[in-house]
């Protein structure tokens, strides 16, 4: 798909929304959805967009992602966002999470750098409609731990309430 895009002279260029490296992350999205005995598990929908997410997390001693399995549901931003969580999320605690969604979303509006491999998300950056399928794999993974330990992660809780995602 090509939509053109404005530049500062006001010359259009075909820009390709969907990039090769986008549709190879969607496409490499994991064939384990489930755990066989996940500590807590989480589900998330776009209010935007319709995409869902149910993620099962397994947790370490020390409450930092052992393992994580997703079902997604979503267009190909969300289902490449899906993928980088699902490679950068291990060894995390959810502050380290939390951080990283808020990272997200600050790059997404135009402020700051994005977590380390979400940088091929650029191209729908200009799209304010695809930032939420684009955070809900970490909205998902967030309420999951929330569910593993029983308690919201304060943070998590702050931030996700300026994105207007639905629980």
């Amino acid at each position: 798909m090509v939509l053109p895009a404005r530049l500062g002279g006001g010359a259009e260029v075909n820009t390709p929304l969907y990039t090769t490296d986008i549709l190879r992350l969607a496409a490499s999205s994991p064939v384990v959805t489930s755990l066989p005995s996940p500590d807590g598990r989480g589900e998330r929908r776009s209010a935007t967009c319709g995409s869902r997410i149910v993620t099962e997390v397994m947790l370490d001693g020390s409450g930092r992602v052992s393992s994580l399995a997703q079902q997604v549901q979503a267009c190909a931003f969300g289902q490449a966002s899906a993928a980088l969580v699902q490679r950068s999320a291990v060894g995390l605690s959810g502050a380290e999470l939390c951080h990283q969604r808020a990272q997200l979303s600050d790059w997404l509006s135009g402020q700051g750098e994005a977590p380390v491999g979400f940088e091929v998300l650029a191209p729908a950056r200009s799209k304010p409609g695809r930032h939420g399928a684009m955070l809900l794999p970490f909205d998902a993974l967030i309420a999951a731990m929330e569910s593993a330990a029983s308690a919201p992660l304060d943070f998590a809780r702050d931030e996700r309430s300026k994105g207007g995602e639905e629980r």
